[in-house]
């Protein structure tokens, strides 16, 4: 069985690479091998490998950035798993496709359920969604995982900053109005690989039902409390205090959500995963970082 993994480089493509080995052969490539906005090399890219599953962990991510480069956003995130997944449906693959809480503006007042209507508020939550819509109108047998707040033990994301930061500084200022999940990307990777062995077995039964489903961590904190965690699961620092800020006190060029909380009931009834707290996943997170 061929798997065709994008985003081998990214936080949850790095640990798919591992957690999709005992499934079939993984062909893993990353943005040096295959241009996402390069239609022609996605096609070509399909054809010689001729894959039974495509996990499409690659994504436009730069969330700032996307204000400025719209077109960019779009042609990775929407018109690149449109080609994906017709390719699927026409050859017979199940697409793996991730998407993220910036589908939603973050106005509901209780976690987000799958049904709940979207209203991305910048071009990267656009993106993605149209992204989604284009995979759920291809035809292509497929299973959307949105998740939120990805972090992991390598490359560039909050935790790291965080530990950096508090390394150097004596006061870390921090945004206390945003309410998410921080995500370890090793669970997702590992509820993926489960969620897709079980996908697997449903389709040889004639069972297999493709469907959007909301995959992050249990609890909720803000970045503030994130960012407190990190600090004191860690010690050592030279940071002192994690101050409490507004996000009006931290502007960026593209808004957030202030509730990026996702219902992950959905996806424990369909796979029978439980879902273990953000605090338990940073914990063991931690532990691979050397001090």
């Amino acid at each position: 069985m061929n798997i065709l993994l994008t985003g081998k480089n990214g936080q949850v493509g790095w640990e798919l690479r591992r957690t999709l080995l005992p499934i079939g052969r993984v062909v893993a490539v990353d943005h040096a091998e295959l241009d996402l906005a390069d239609a022609a090399a996605v096609r070509r890219t399909l054809d010689e490998v001729r894959p039974d599953i495509i996990v499409n962990a690659a994504a436009y991510t730069a969330v700032d950035k996307a204000e400025s480069e719209p077109e960019r956003a779009h042609a990775v995130n929407a018109a690149a798993p449109l080609m994906l997944a017709q390719w699927a449906a026409g050859n017979g693959a199940l697409m793996i496709h991730f998407s993220t809480d910036y589908v939603f503006d973050g106005a509901k007042a209780a976690p987000y359920v799958e049904s709940d209507p979207t209203n991305p508020l910048g071009a990267y939550g656009r993106s993605k969604r149209a992204g989604e819509e284009a995979i759920q109108a291809s035809g292509a047998d497929h299973l959307i995982f949105r998740t939120s707040w990805v972090y992991c033990a390598r490359g560039a994301n909050f935790l790291r900053t965080i530990l950096r930061l508090a390394a150097e500084r004596e006061e870390l200022r921090v945004v206390n109005d945003q309410i998410g999940a921080p995500t370890w990307a090793r669970l997702l990777a590992e509820a993926t690989a489960l969620a897709l062995r079980q996908a697997l077995a449903e389709r040889r039964h004639g069972r297999f039902k493709s469907g959007l489903f909301h995959l992050a961590c249990a609890g909720e904190t803000s970045w503030h409390g994130f960012a407190s965690a990190i600090v004191a699961g860690r010690g050592g620092l030279r940071v002192q205090r994690v101050t409490p800020i507004t996000t009006a006190e931290y502007p960026l060029p593209a808004p957030r959500p202030a509730n990026s909380r996702l219902d992950t009931g959905a996806f424990r009834a369909r796979f029978g995963l439980a879902l273990p707290d953000w605090r338990d996943c940073l914990q063991l997170c931690l532990e691979e970082i050397p001090q």
